[in-house]
């Protein structure tokens, strides 16, 4: 990649230490002119399309919009992350364009598409349960890399059901760096701009704006309750109070644990399941999204808590304890802060549906917005 103050500037088609330089025309052929028959997705700051190389190999384009500033502060924010990073469970950037006012990244392609998908799509085959925990490690690893491997820590700020992709083997891979900031930028960072996901969003960020990687262990938690029981996020056609995943599975989490009872909270389209691997998740999810930051675990606790039977190791002595204590969590303060936030993001009082129709993921239906000045 070149340095930032090159971004200006349009370069001729080359190989570069990060990956290469693609004209638009390059870019516009591989595409068949960026048809909506090659759209694999649209979101909120750009479009993806399937492309295919003149070699042949396949991949992703992302049309970022470069619109009042913020689709060019996606592409920096996104080229400057993705080209720092290397790992399996994380997208792989092959090179990108910037020709005049167009702005786009090449990813290689992941055939079969967006964990929420798989999820949540309808007429999609049933994803078993040996898959969604493969799914749930490797995007956990690739989370740990950002947090505890990269230098500065790289927080996502979107983590979600549709920003996982899954390559022709179910490993899961995670995408879409448009949000991300260097821990340089953001440790213990007050934004009065929220950026994210509704159903996702950590409460402390979501109510006052501070960003830690703590907020991205929350968000994937959120994804480990959507695994664990089929459900979206947010589904506005559940009875009142059990509209948010988080909320409705709190009581279940505890009745569950107690109990021992995992169909409490398992998604009943699962025919079988293992109990060990379904208690390692629930443990893992409840830590996860815990109310308090400072009381949820670091991902890499969370990768060695989903790998293995945790609890004799040193160090993981509270991951698994009281996964909501009362003095923990303020269920009608989130539940404020929430709706005030998805009012003030969407300029209207009017809920959102479960199936937003407005801006989204690049990859899913999910969309992943700002408050504006939100505070």
């Amino acid at each position: 990649m070149p340095p930032s103050g090159s971004l200006g500037h349009a370069p001729t088609r080359g190989q570069g230490s990060n990956g290469s330089f693609f004209s638009y025309e390059d870019l516009a052929q591989a595409t068949n002119g960026f048809s909506r028959a090659n759209m694999l997705g649209e979101g909120g700051f750009g479009c993806v399309y399937k492309g295919i190389l003149p070699g042949g190999q396949e991949v992703a384009v992302k049309q970022l919009k470069i619109g009042g500033g913020q689709g060019e502060r996606e592409f920096r924010a996104e080229v400057e992350i993705i080209t720092r990073i290397h790992h399996r469970h994380l997208v792989t950037l092959v090179g990108y364009c910037i020709s005049e006012t167009q702005r786009l990244l090449v990813y290689e392609f992941v055939p079969n598409g967006t964990l929420e998908h798989h999820l949540h799509g309808k007429g999609r085959p049933l994803l078993d349960w040996s898959l969604r925990m493969k799914i749930a490690v490797g995007s956990a690893r690739g989370l740990a890399y950002l947090h505890e491997d990269c230098h500065p820590k790289i927080i996502h700020r979107d983590i979600k059901s549709s920003n996982i992709l899954l390559d022709s083997n179910f490993e899961a891979q995670v995408a879409d760096f448009g949000l991300a900031k260097l821990a340089s930028d953001a440790h213990t960072h007050v934004t009065t701009r929220v950026m994210g996901t509704f159903g996702y969003l950590a409460p402390e960020y979501a109510s006052s704006g501070k960003l830690t990687d703590k907020s991205d262990v929350y968000s994937f938690g959120v994804v480990l309750l959507e695994l664990i029981t089929g459900r979206k996020p947010v589904d506005t056609s559940q009875p009142l109070g059990e509209e948010s995943l988080v909320e409705w599975s709190r009581p279940l989490i505890n009745q569950a644990l107690e109990t021992q009872n995992l169909d409490l909270m398992a998604d009943p389209l699962l025919n079988e399941y293992s109990k060990d691997e379904m208690l390692r998740m629930l443990r893992s999810a409840a830590a996860c999204v815990r109310h308090s930051a400072n009381k949820r675990p670091k991902m890499a606790q969370i990768v060695r808590a989903l790998e293995s039977d945790s609890d004799s190791r040193p160090g993981f002595s509270g991951l698994h304890d009281s996964p909501f204590a009362s003095d923990d969590y303020d269920s009608t303060q989130y539940s404020t802060d929430l709706r005030r936030f998805r009012k003030m993001a969407l300029g209207t009082s009017q809920e959102y549906g479960s199936e937003y129709s407005g801006a989204t993921s690049d990859y899913g239906v999910n969309p992943s917005v700002s408050s504006g000045e939100y505070q």
